[in-house]
């Protein structure tokens, strides 16, 4: 028995050679799927590893640019009417599975035709997939088919689509100038926006908490022994670090019951600001003003030179060495001791 077999269909050649495994359609090597199982598969994996929106134009795309390529096929046939040419293109794609196309309204002077898809596989495929809106690979295909038999840039309008409850698809096809390359550009450059904006925000959110955790652990209120609370100075404060800690400090002042404030300076950036000096001055003050005295430790000889530069007058605060010698001075001032 033959290995090969050749089949004509009203003029359209189809062969097969089954030692060398091809199949081909018109002379040319051709491929068969099942459409609701391998081709919907097909179809699922693109939008699940690209997203509905890239694989959208990536169906668009590849479906106007393999239209041009038959189009271009059929551009110099210069002895068959695009009309007839129209028909051809129809049946050879009814032959190849590709369901019924019905050409209605072509006017080769305004460039312009309508297009009636009933059945095809991309209509099968979505079926298939459970969309409620049909595809536009087929759509964009016959633009690219009807650019090169015009011989100028055409483009289509989807009027109704088939998986919408319709009997068939119509499509509107009309003179525009378009360019799929630049589509997909943008679609890359609409990305990488989004892409930047989503780092962007993980930015602002990952600077927010660790701003959160800095303030958390930054200057951290101490109560260590009843009625005195110490507050260690960390780092180099701005305004806003400055003004945070106050805030902080003052409202949780009360609630420990304290009558010593024990301002620890050990930690302070040698480079003392002026919002370093001004909060120092600011925080002692103000938790005087609710009856808690301030003492400062841990003022190193290059601290105290930077704060006699400055305009800010210390001279009514307590000042010790070391924090153990504050606290033994606080205890000393209510009456108490360590034993």
């Amino acid at each position: 028995m033959s290995a090969q077999h050749k089949m004509d269909i009203e003029g359209l050649q189809f062969e097969w050679d089954l030692e060398k495994g091809e199949f081909l359609f018109e002379g040319e090597d051709s491929v068969l799927f099942w459409i609701s199982s391998a081709m919907k598969t097909f179809f699922d994996t693109i939008e699940e590893v690209s997203g509905e929106e890239s694989t959208c134009l990536v169906m668009e795309s590849t479906g106007y640019r393999q239209g041009a390529v038959v189009g271009k096929y059929f551009e110099n046939m210069t002895d068959i009417s695009i009309e007839k040419i129209a028909g051809l293109i129809t049946n050879t794609y009814a032959s190849a599975g590709w369901g019924k196309a019905y050409i209605h309204d072509l006017d080769v002077e305004k460039y312009s035709l309508t297009v009636h898809l009933k059945d095809d596989w991309e209509y099968k495929i979505n079926k298939a997939q459970g969309k409620k809106k049909g595809g536009i690979f087929l759509a964009a295909h016959y633009a690219g088919i009807f650019t090169g038999l015009f011989k100028t840039d055409i483009w289509y309008k989807v009027i109704q689509s088939q998986i919408e409850g319709h009997e068939y698809s119509i499509i509107q096809y009309f003179p525009q100038e378009v360019n799929v390359a630049e589509n997909i550009h943008g679609l890359a450059r609409r990305k990488e926006a989004e892409q930047i904006a989503k780092l962007e925000a993980l930015v602002v959110e990952k600077t927010k908490e660790l701003k959160e955790l800095v303030q958390t652990i930054s200057s951290p209120i101490i109560p260590v022994l009843e009625g005195i609370v110490v507050v260690p100075l960390l780092g180099k404060y701005d305004e806003e670090r400055a003004d945070e800690l106050i805030i902080k400090t003052l409202y949780n002042l009360p609630k420990y019951k304290a009558s010593y404030l024990v301002l620890d300076l050990t930690g302070i950036d040698q480079n003392l600001t002026a919002y370093t000096a001004s909060m120092i001055e600011k925080l002692g003050s103000s938790s005087e003003l609710l009856g808690i005295k301030t003492i400062l430790v841990g003022i190193s000889a290059q601290l105290s030179m930077e704060i006699t530069k400055s305009d800010i007058d210390l001279d009514h605060f307590d000042f010790f060495q070391s924090l153990q010698h504050g606290i033994h001075f606080a205890l000393e001032q209510m009456g108490r001791k360590i034993i």
